[in-house]
């Protein structure tokens, strides 16, 4: 053993030397690949004489390197040893027989490098040198070329890589070349090894049938799909005996001739030609070839698709695939080794290709129909987990949510095709779950997902009518009592398909006391899951919405059905596990619901009365006994009071949903004295605990709904309630508290203006601080959730100071305690109005300045009601918004909302010009249209545009065409500002 092999071995064996040493022996062998010359006939030279397998090692590695990265830089002298030593350890002097597969596969790769670069133009011969060799050879040859083209098909040939431009190249010129020199050659050999060896050597065939399937995609078909390989191959498969491993690689080769790209006639002349039926005839075969069954049908039904229903040589290619859907229907049963995404896509496609289906194919449906049903269910071994979901249960439901996505979509496509079919195939599930004692819960939550999902295929007129078995599926859905309705996943699914079917009862309402009944019995409100039940209430709502005339017969059944799930919502302490497992569906659609029902107009005001005091007392009063206890011992945000008292407030919000105005203050006013009872009660919450955040939430949405339903009987509370949400000036604070303000003024105009005087120095004050120019960072990471929250304050503000314009309101911003606060907001507005990146802002801005324009400036000077006003009006925002802002290259004429944002600047100097006469218009020429160097005669035209009365249209044409023509003057660079 000489130093180099020493080198090699401890580099190769970090273990045995310290670091040192290896790294001394890392360079040395580096050092000697420096000569390329030299390295070549030490590599072969070592090849042959050396026993060491990591010497072996890396000599090819050496080489291939070589070859791969330095191939320009290998003397010419040496390549043709190079050549011929690499064919000879490949062919007639191979590697030892005992040498380990990834020396021979280096080899391989090696030899593979060697003649992309060189074939067939420097080296037009590497494969004529080695097949001539290959009948008489060894075994260990064989491996080798089978290995050698693996090698070359992995690492050039294959299209299952992505490629660069300058190896597709390549590979297209190996390709061509091997077609027109020795592919037939290479063909003879792959049936000689196969003929010969197929019972003395199993690992030699597989590999030779290997490199058989990778190529046929780019060779002659015929030369693998013909009367001596074609028997061979299906020999392999049909024997009884045949060995797994032999099997499973014809088969491969098999299916790479059946997807071979041709036209489709010839396709079908070759899968006619395949018999391919004598392995349909065996199901014990069957299951042991799935990949074949299903492949050769996904080929017949790709005919099928190209060449429609006609007839080719007497034989049609669905005659094919009728004789082949047994065995896959077989397979898609009994096998788990065939991917479901791949049967899936060939099911949809196979259904696409039917019009009307025949007796036949409906029966093929069925097969269908019912692989979907099992591959839909659950695993039993789940159902606990999914009953009372945990970590494991969710993680269950969200894999067979995806799983079930397009399995799916293919019943669906079945309904829409043959909906008697689908039809019976649910009937037959709906009797076997009713008549079986052994039903299992997986398959009855499979039968009313299919169910459901059913009644998203039915159009509105079959849903109506109830056409074909519609009537008695939905009679049977709600008159019989389902097993496993205890478990959560049933219960859940049951209900929604009860809800899918709801349009069916609007039509026959003789069905609706068995809708009642299963909403509110133990199937549903009264479920012992919390999440059932909690469903069922939204559900129930929902239901109440669709069809709350048609429910009003039955209220007293209704409402003594819930008494007892009110009664349980007013006693119970709330903690916050009842939140997590319920989600938004919170409890309180059941009080909606009842509202809803409640506030009919064909329930009498008595009743009415009656009713609403009868589900607003106990709210109430639990509502007393909390918030008592509460100021006794105090009240954390995390406590269950607090929670207790977050949900019977949303009940009262949920409740007031099904009353108005005209209901609760003239025709029935005793239900408005008990809401605003009911308000005085929450308004001591908000007094006496205004910090807790998710209280004032709820306590400001319940206000909302009393704004609605009290009118301005609310006006006394509403002092109390505005001081309260003014204590906390945080953005999402004052955002809310602006949404009630804006309600306020929508609703009740000028009657607010003594309380918007109240209010509007502490929001002005607090305001003007929070939206300087300063609170917008711009550039990269300021797109915060701070920033965001701030853009939305901003937003509400201009909304609400736009409703305090337009509703004759103008007045209180010259309030004596609101007067100082107008020179900042005027620069607020203007500084949004004129450069906001909001369009429709800055319109509303520019629709408050023309409101206040007019109410605050006359055509006389002395009169104005606003002293600076005028002023502020010519010299900032005639200018600087009307002329400079649509100047700059951002306004997008282009852009719709740009356009409607110019429509009212151009609006806006027509009412200046209205209101502030010769002052604006001697100002906007001069200090503006002169400065930003317009034309005379365009000035002149624009005057005179300006003056004519009602064509506001003709002036907003004019207008735009005086600012692209200045900027392209300005060739879009304001300088002038």
């Amino acid at each position: 053993m000489d130093d180099l092999e020493k080198a090699i071995l401890l580099v190769y064996e970090p273990g045995a030397a310290d670091p040192t040493l290896r790294a001394q022996a890392m360079a040395f062998c580096d050092h000697a690949k420096a000569d390329l010359s030299a390295l070549l006939r030490l590599c072969l030279d070592r090849l042959h004489r050396s026993s060491l397998v990591p010497v072996h090692f890396w000599c090819l590695q050496a080489l291939h390197d070589a070859v791969r990265l330095r191939y320009s830089s290998i003397p010419p002298a040496d390549l043709p040893i190079l050549r011929s030593a690499l064919l000879s350890l490949a062919s007639d002097r191979p590697l030892p027989a005992a040498s380990p597969p990834f020396l021979r596969n280096k080899l391989a790769q090696t030899l593979a490098a060697l003649i992309r670069l060189e074939y067939p133009s420097l080296w037009p011969d590497p494969f004529l040198r080695i097949l001539p060799c290959l009948p008489s050879a060894d075994p260990s040859s064989i491996d080798m070329f089978a290995r050698l083209l693996i090698a070359l098909d992995d690492d050039l040939l294959s299209l299952d890589y992505p490629r660069s431009f300058a190896e597709a190249a390549d590979a297209t010129r190996v390709k061509d070349a091997m077609r027109q020199q020795c592919v037939p050659q290479i063909a003879r050999h792959w049936f000689d090894v196969v003929s010969l060896y197929h019972s003395l050597d199993t690992f030699l065939v597989a590999a030779a049938l290997d490199t058989m399937r990778r190529y046929v995609t780019w060779i002659d078909i015929a030369l693998v799909a013909n009367d001596a390989f074609v028997p061979l191959l299906f020999e392999l498969i049909l024997a009884p005996d045949s060995i797994e491993q032999l099997r499973a690689a014809a088969v491969g080769c098999v299916l790479a001739i059946l997807q071979k790209r041709m036209d489709p006639r010839q396709k079908v002349a070759l899968l006619r030609s395949l018999p391919v039926s004598l392995v349909f005839a065996d199901p014990n075969l069957v299951i042991k070839v799935p990949y074949l069954v299903t492949g050769y049908a996904a080929e017949v039904l790709e005919c099928c698709k190209k060449l429609g229903l006609t007839d080719i040589d007497s034989s049609s290619p669905v005659e094919l695939l009728e004789e082949a859907l047994p065995s896959v229907f077989y397979v898609m049963q009994e096998s788990e080794e065939v991917e479901l995404g791949n049967v899936v896509e060939f099911l949809s496609v196979y259904v696409t290709t039917m019009r009307t289906p025949s007796q036949k194919q409906a029966v093929y449906l069925g097969h269908i129909l019912e692989f979907i049903r099992v591959q839909i269910c659950y695993d039993p071994a789940y159902r606990n987990n999914l009953d009372i979901p945990d970590k494991i249960g969710r993680e269950e439901e969200d894999q067979m949510g995806e799983r079930r996505k397009d399995l799916l979509v293919l019943f669906c496509s079945i309904c829409r095709l043959a909906p008697d079919v689908t039809q019976h195939f649910i009937q037959n599930l709906l009797i076997r779950a009713l008549s079986s004692s052994e039903a299992s819960v997986e398959e009855v939550e499979a039968t009313f997902t299919l169910f459901h999902r059913l009644g998203e295929t039915v159009n509105e007129e079959a849903m109506r009518t109830g056409s074909g078995l519609l009537r008695e599926l939905v009679q049977i859905l709600l008159s019989s009592q389902f097993p496993c309705l205890s478990h959560r996943m049933v219960a859940l699914i049951y209900l929604e398909t009860v809800m899918r079917f709801m349009k069916f009862v609007q039509d026959n309402p003789q069905y609706i006391p068995y809708v009642l009944a299963a909403f509110l019995d133990q199937r549903g409100i009264h479920h012992p899951n919390l999440n059932v039940s909690r469903r069922a209430g939204y559900l129930f709502m929902r239901a109440v919405k669709l069809m709350k005339s048609k429910f009003v017969p039955y209220l007293d059944m209704i409402l003594r059905g819930l008494q007892d799930t009110i009664t349980q919502f007013t006693t119970s302490d709330w903690c916050s596990k009842n939140f997590e497992c319920s989600g938004s569906e919170d409890g309180s659609q059941i009080f909606e619901a009842i509202g809803l029902l409640i506030g009919m107009e064909d329930v009498s005001p008595e009743k009415q009365s009656d009713y609403v005091a009868a589900f607003l007392r106990p709210l109430c009063q639990k509502l007393n006994e909390v918030l008592l206890d509460s100021k006794a011992q105090g009240l954390e945000e995390s406590s269950g009071k607090v929670l207790t008292l977050q949900q019977i407030i949303m009940a009262l919000n949920a409740l007031s949903k099904g009353f108005n105005a005209r209901l609760a203050t003239s025709i029935c006013p005793a239900i408005g004295i008990m809401f605003k009872q009911a308000l005085s009660g929450v308004l001591e919450i908000l007094t006496a605990f205004p910090n807790i955040k998710t209280l004032r939430n709820k306590i400001t949405s319940f206000i909302h709904r009393m704004v609605d339903i009290l009118g301005g009987s609310i006006f006394p509370c509403l002092p109390v309630v505005l001081k309260q949400l003014l204590m906390e000036s945080e953005p999402k604070d004052m955002v809310d508290f602006l949404v009630l303000v804006n309600q306020l003024i929508s609703k009740f105009s000028t009657s607010v203006e003594s309380i918007l005087e109240e209010i509007f120095p502490a929001v002005a004050s607090r305001l003007i601080v929070i939206l300087s120019k300063d609170a917008f960072p711009s550039g990269p990471g300021c797109n915060t959730e701070e920033v965001r929250e701030l853009q939305e304050l901003q937003r509400i503000l201009y909304t609400f100071l736009h409703l305090m314009a337009n509703h004759n309101l103008s007045s209180v911003f010259l309030a004596p305690n609101c007067r100082g606060y107008l020179d900042a907001l005027m620069q607020l507005l203007l500084l949004a109005a004129c450069g906001h990146k909001d369009v429709l802002l800055r319109k509303l801005c520019v629709q408050i300045f023309m409101k206040l324009i007019k109410d605050w400036c006359t055509n006389c000077n002395v009169d104005d009601k606003v002293p600076g006003f005028r002023s502020f009006i010519i010299e900032k925002f005639a200018t600087d918004c009307c002329l400079y802002s649509v100047l700059d290259k951002s306004f997008e004429f282009h852009d719709a909302n740009t356009l409607l944002l110019f429509g009212e600047i151009v609006l806006a100097q027509k009412v200046m010009y209205e209101k502030l006469g010769s002052d604006f218009i001697i100002h906007f020429v001069s200090k503006g249209l002169q400065a930003a160097h317009c034309p005379h005669e365009l000035t002149e035209q624009y005057y005179q545009k300006l003056q004519q009365a009602n064509d506001i249209k003709a002036l907003k044409s004019f207008y735009q065409l005086l600012v692209e023509n200045l900027r392209q003057q300005q060739n879009g660079s304001l300088v002038f500002r």
